[in-house]
């Protein structure tokens, strides 16, 4: 069994030499899919660090009113501690949002002086909830907003969580419709893959007919007949998942100063990273590719 697996083998192996030339369609279009199929990987690890950034951005701020005293503050913060989805709160006191204002503004002499002539600190004071997940800051919003309600002087003057949820929101959107369309991409090229590499496989078998018909003869059993076709169509995926791994470093490494200051991550340090990952998904998706394809061609043309 070992020696026809490696006649088998061998058989296959002088065939995908011998007809590299017809070959280079299957490989340079199974190339091109398996670029899109790696481009993806890390256009979607793009997308997803970019959105679990985002995520552990978000927090609820809530803003109260001018006439607010600190110990009512105080006292709000105390609940919204206790709540389990709380994973910490922040306080910014009147005097402190007031120092903030004037550093971002020390440029602005006339946004300056106008503070300076109203008298008196027209910013309140205000607090920063972050949650364990994003998913608990609607549950948070609810207390706050029935805690006010109930309140018989409510001291809170605005919340803004809700334009913070909506960037979420159209981010994850985004990131869902980028993810469909790239699988249809993928799709439409994985069916050329196969439809190109199918012909090959049949030029091939039509090419190595007179072999087939002596093997016949010689009382070859189907497997040994078979087999050096479906070799073929793996060596043309590990020949393009070779030749995509190597394009790509290259690409990243040109792109990843770019990705790492827009996005906050290095594809080329990612494509290094996950190599091992990235290798296995392109290789057994070429190969996959090439073995499926040899598979229809021989029982549709190879007829034993």
């Amino acid at each position: 069994m070992l020696t026809s697996l490696k006649r088998i083998m061998r058989t296959g192996s002088v065939g995908f030499v011998r007809s590299a030339y017809v070959s280079f369609s299957a490989i340079y279009v199974m190339t091109i899919t398996l670029l899109v199929i790696g481009g993806s990987l890390v256009f979607n690890a793009l997308l997803d660090h970019t959105l679990v950034t985002l995520k552990s951005k978000v927090d609820v701020n809530i803003y109260f009113t001018v006439d607010a005293t600190e110990e009512a503050i105080l006292a709000f913060r105390r609940q919204v501690e206790s709540l389990s989805d709380v994973k910490g709160v922040t306080y910014l006191s009147r005097d402190e949002a007031l120092a903030q204002f004037r550093d971002r503004h020390q440029a602005d002499e006339l946004t300056i002086r106008a503070l300076e002539e109203l008298g008196d600190n027209p910013l309140g004071a205000s607090l920063s909830v972050t949650a364990h997940d994003p998913s608990q800051y609607e549950g948070i919003v609810q207390f706050v907003t029935e805690t006010s309600e109930q309140a018989e002087t409510t001291i809170i003057d605005r919340i803004n969580f809700n334009q913070n949820k909506s960037a979420i929101d159209r981010l994850t959107t985004i990131v869902s419709v980028i993810d469909k369309i790239t699988q249809i991409i993928v799709m439409t090229l994985v069916f050329v893959t196969i439809l190109i590499t199918f012909n090959t496989i049949r030029l091939a078998i039509y090419t190595a007919r007179e072999e087939v018909s002596v093997m016949r003869l010689v009382g070859a059993s189907n497997t040994f007949i078979r087999g050096p076709f479906v070799v073929q169509g793996a060596l043309y995926g590990i020949a393009a998942g070779i030749l995509t791994l190597i394009l790509l470093y290259p690409i990243a490494y040109y792109l990843g100063p770019s990705t790492d200051a827009f996005f906050g991550l290095n594809v080329f340090r990612y494509y290094l990273e996950d190599f091992g990952r990235i290798f296995l998904i392109l290789m057994g998706s070429g190969i996959g590719l090439g073995v499926i394809s040899s598979a229809v061609a021989i029982s549709r043309y190879l007829r034993i």
